[in-house]
């Protein structure tokens, strides 16, 4: 009879909200949309990135390892705005039933010409601004899914969304100081578009917003014409491309390498861009060491 107080109490806690917390399983696009539902989820989520680090969210190929993680999600993130032109087919195949959450929503959207067409622009994360409305969507679509840990998904987003506004502040402040003359940066391909109208920089780059885009003879020739022309001192690779084409262009106009940046892709845990915000402001500070 001494055990039942202790077996009462037991049972009492096994039925708190404590111990019925669950962690949900999630699946994100590619690695920036994965650290932003890592930031806002914390221990609550489990989150599964389909392309991976130094992964190319362009040219990705689904597996049927994919496909299963996505039958198993309870919430799977995409960027939208024509990122993910894979993910149709992969959510078609895995059958899954759940809420797509399009984590751009509400973004306004910026325009550019590719191979003679206009399209939007997907890659809106690139302006910390913009970053602030992807974590504002991603903890509102936890909350949804998970409503018992609605407190903690709002103070890490709060706290998040703090560092970005934060982040956001501190890149017009350093570019502002810049002369606009110099405030343009050579780049394998076009994804800073955001980042550029949000901070005032200006991008040149030898294809368009996809990597699978092929930059014909003229408008290599036109670029390196304009490169001397500006005296455009720096290019930059990108962690996910190929850097072959820009260090020919760079060749030929005698700009020196500025280094990596990191616009579309993570590194692996540890690396100089394992995080967004690790990303941004690596990104921030090797373009304006190569202004000054």
């Amino acid at each position: 009879m001494k055990k039942l107080p202790l077996m009462l109490a037991l049972a009492a806690l096994c039925a708190t909200p404590l111990a019925m917390a669950k962690t949900l399983e999630t699946v994100a696009s590619f690695t920036v949309l994965a650290d932003i539902v890592k930031q806002v989820g914390g221990e609550h989520v489990e989150v599964k990135s389909l392309v991976g680090p130094n992964g190319d969210p362009h040219s990705f190929e689904p597996t049927p390892q994919d496909s299963q993680a996505l039958a198993k999600a309870d919430v799977v993130f995409v960027s939208g705005l024509g990122l993910e032109g894979w993910m149709d087919r992969l959510i078609s195949a895995s059958e899954y039933k759940g809420h797509v959450v399009v984590a751009s929503a509400g973004i306004t959207t910026r325009t550019m010409e590719e191979e003679g067409k206009t399209v939007t622009d997907p890659h809106a994360w690139n302006s910390m601004k913009n970053g602030e409305i992807y974590a504002s969507n991603v903890m509102n679509a936890l909350i949804a899914a998970d409503p018992q840990d609605a407190n903690d998904f709002r103070q890490r987003g709060a706290a998040y969304i703090a560092r970005l506004q934060k982040l956001d502040e501190w890149a017009a402040d350093q570019f502002a100081a810049i002369p606009a003359a110099k405030r343009k940066v050579l780049t394998s391909h076009d994804a800073f578009g955001y980042f550029g109208q949000r901070y005032g920089v200006t991008f040149m780059s030898p294809v368009g917003f996809s990597t699978e885009s092929e930059a014909n003879a003229a408008d290599v020739a036109g670029l390196i014409t304009q490169l001397k022309k500006e005296h455009i001192h720096s290019y930059f690779i990108e962690n996910q491309t190929d850097p072959r084409l820009v260090q020919q262009i760079a060749s030929a106009t005698g700009a020196r390498p500025g280094g990596e940046l990191y616009p579309e892709a993570l590194t692996e845990k540890g690396g100089a861009a394992d995080s967004l915000e690790a990303a941004f402001r690596h990104n921030v500070t090797a373009m304006l060491a190569s202004m000054k």
